[in-house]
């Protein structure tokens, strides 16, 4: 297992390969259908930065924070998918979340030196791994606002990396 440590570093995503166990420390972004849109227009017109993150060595998580706790959501839908070449391009080197990738978004990973990385659909585990949360925007869209979460050693299997696929047949 690869322990990570935001923000990551870009000799951490070169060593790892798909299938390779890590788990990841420090702060992350969480997101999904309803912010990621939102986000990449912050991008596009130069406001990101005013969120007060460096996405540069982030990672972002394919979820919503309810009570209930985090889990993932399937990341080849067309609003998460779509945001994970440009959110590569923007400086986030792991995405989170779980299902298959098409090969474009394999490639774009690789071309912007980012992985993507399954996390098991464990909320139980999740909670117990996270120890702070809080809204860094769109809080009128509830659970599913960016938010910033303080984790520790939350286990994933890298995904994708380097132009290559877990689920290639």
């Amino acid at each position: 297992m690869t322990d990570l440590q935001t923000p990551i570093r870009d000799e951490d995503i070169r060593a790892l390969q798909v299938g390779d166990t890590v788990s990841i420390s420090g702060w992350i972004l969480c997101g999904r259908d309803a912010v990621l849109p939102r986000l990449l227009a912050m991008i596009e017109n130069g406001t990101v930065k005013e969120l007060g993150v460096d996405l540069r060595g982030q990672v972002i998580f394919h979820t919503a924070v309810s009570p209930a706790g985090v889990g993932p959501t399937s990341s080849n839908k067309l609003e998460i998918e779509s945001s994970i070449a440009p959110l590569s391009k923007a400086g986030i080197r792991i995405h989170l979340g779980k299902g298959e990738l098409h090969p474009e978004t394999v490639r774009a990973l690789d071309e912007y030196g980012a992985v993507y990385a399954v996390i098991p659909p464990v909320t139980a585990l999740l909670g117990a791994k996270t120890s702070e949360t809080r809204v860094l925007a769109f809080p009128e869209l509830g659970m599913e606002a960016l938010h910033l979460i303080k984790v520790d050693k939350y286990p994933a299997i890298i995904g994708a990396a380097h132009g290559r696929s877990i689920y290639e047949k």
